[in-house]
């Protein structure tokens, strides 16, 4: 029941970071990922290092934010795997910027890669997985989309829609079989964090504030991702994981 040996993930923002961790893990377990990234060099290296460990990878390099294109990809994407089994909504950029000096053409980046690009992957996944009445939906969502921090307000609202988004793709969608859930992950150390992770002060700060006092490692991510991906969690659905250690807990 725990099983996804056989499964074909799709998992955008694979190029790097946790949306590779993801991708390995997945594949670790038996199943075929297909990585999508706008980086055409890191995505290649990146299935280029999977296919070396002897994991069934490919890479389809387009922005999720390009609703023509999106819908092209994924129909070449189905052409030539099938259906995906499991969507991973990962990708996702934050432009950090005081409110005040947040400049329109960076909000706008955010919402569009960050919430559009969840909404416009989906739509044209999910008109392939009706056809088959089964599909599992996982998008990534954040400790923003409970929380507010300062200079994060594109993001935090981008964040905050992904949650709402997931719950009504849920109410939509269950007719179909199709089960969409949430991950929100706590503070991990990975490329896009690297900086406030070196930050000392920060770090402490953090580590004040989470029940189990340290940061997750990516690799912690894994478990609960396979969990909603598999068929134990067929009853499971419009919920948010937070992987947290406990941050939302004491905070």
């Amino acid at each position: 029941m725990f099983e996804v040996k056989g499964k074909t993930f799709f998992i955008t923002g694979a190029g790097s970071g946790l949306g590779f961790v993801y991708a390995k893990y997945a594949g670790t377990a038996g199943a075929k990922v297909i990585l999508n990234g706008r980086n055409t060099e890191n995505l290649n290296t990146s299935v280029a290092r999977l296919r070396k460990d002897g994991i069934d990878a490919f890479g389809y390099d387009f922005d999720v934010s390009d609703a023509p294109n999106v819908e092209h990809k994924i129909n070449l994407i189905v052409q030539e795997h099938g259906c995906p089994d499991v969507l991973v909504n990962n990708a996702g950029i934050n432009i950090r910027s005081q409110f005040e000096e947040v400049r329109v053409e960076d909000w706008k980046k955010v919402l569009d890669i960050d919430l559009t690009g969840i909404f416009l992957i989906s739509k044209y996944i999910v008109h392939h997985m009706k056809k088959k009445h089964s599909g599992k939906i996982i998008n990534i969502c954040s400790m923003l989309s409970e929380l507010g921090r300062e200079s994060t307000s594109a993001y935090a609202a981008a964040k905050g829609g992904v949650k709402m988004l997931t719950k009504a793709m849920a109410t939509d969608l269950g007719k179909y079989n199709i089960q969409v859930n949430g991950i929100g992950p706590g503070y991990f150390c990975t490329e896009m964090t690297q900086q406030l992770y070196d930050d000392k002060e920060f770090n402490k700060w953090i580590c004040s504030r989470v029940c189990l006092n340290r940061w997750g490692q990516p690799e912690e991510l894994v478990g609960t991702l396979l969990f909603l991906a598999s068929d134990a969690s067929n009853y499971i659905t419009g919920q948010i994981i937070y992987v947290d250690g406990g941050l939302l807990a004491k905070i």
